[in-house]
């Protein structure tokens, strides 16, 4: 099996290093990036049975648009965008198969990319019809990942919950905080933590907030709404429970075991 790898960021560097070192046969399209199995031309990705877009959101489309012509209409590609429902809108003459690795870091760019980040990671896929799924299947446990199925819109939603609100919040967190010149000086591991994702791609951030805003405005009523819940009832009990679950959700290595 070849394959193609447009973008070598963190994640399309990260596939591009794993799936080499597993033995595939890997051509990576990169504007930037210099390097053995490494070209500028599109053209190289005619011979590629499966083909992984891994630039930034707002290029995907543009992607998708100028592979077509390009590569054969049996020719699997897929996305790895953390959003999903804005690149449903079209039909390709390819067989195109949405997905989604939950990994990632705080860091950015092929030189902080490395082949275990996907290691222990769900990998969502969104197919859009009845292709054959499995040779990315295939694909993705080798990198270390699970495969998992989800609807476009779920998806979008759930990435909103557990991603890009926690993204904004981290923003807003560090952005307040930084006004307060004590605060800063006094702030610890706790503070480090939940300000992590403050440092996200800026590039990345405004992708997230601009084509997924409607459902992270409803994640953040819902986050208004139970935290007005548990001051009502901010108990010993309830604190133990939410405690109990957080650590029940990942293992020692930090990895979701849900």
């Amino acid at each position: 099996m070849k394959i193609g790898v447009i973008g070598l960021g963190l994640i399309g560097g990260s596939i591009f290093k794993r799936l080499k070192l597993s033995g595939y046969n890997v051509i990576g399209i990169s504007s930037s990036q210099v390097g053995k199995g490494i070209y500028s031309d599109y053209s190289n990705l005619k011979v590629c049975d499966v083909i992984f877009v891994c630039t930034p959101m707002n290029a995907v489309c543009g992607v998708l648009d100028k592979l077509t012509g390009i590569i054969p209409a049996d020719t699997i590609v897929t996305d790895v965008s953390s959003l999903k429902e804005f690149v449903t809108k079209k039909k390709y003459p390819f067989t195109f198969i949405p997905s989604h690795p939950m990994a990632g870091t705080e860091f950015s760019g092929y030189e902080n990319s490395f082949p275990e980040l996907f290691e222990g990671a769900k990998w969502v896929i969104t197919p859009l019809d009845n292709s054959d799924t499995l040779p990315l299947e295939v694909l993705i446990k080798s990198m270390g990942a699970s495969p998992v199925y989800a609807d476009p819109v779920e998806h979008d939603m759930a990435a909103a919950m557990i991603s890009h609100t926690p993204m904004l919040l981290a923003q807003a967190l560090f952005d307040t905080a930084s006004k307060d010149d004590l605060a800063l000086k006094l702030a610890s591991s706790g503070f480090r933590d939940m300000t992590r994702l403050a440092s996200s791609n800026p590039e990345m951030a405004i992708d997230m907030i601009k084509l997924n805003h409607k459902n992270i405005e409803q994640c953040l009523l819902k986050l208004y709404s139970t935290i007005g819940d548990l001051l009502s009832d901010y108990s010993k009990q309830k604190l133990s429970d939410i405690a109990a679950k957080r650590r029940k959700m990942y293992d020692s290595s930090g990895k979701n075991v849900f």
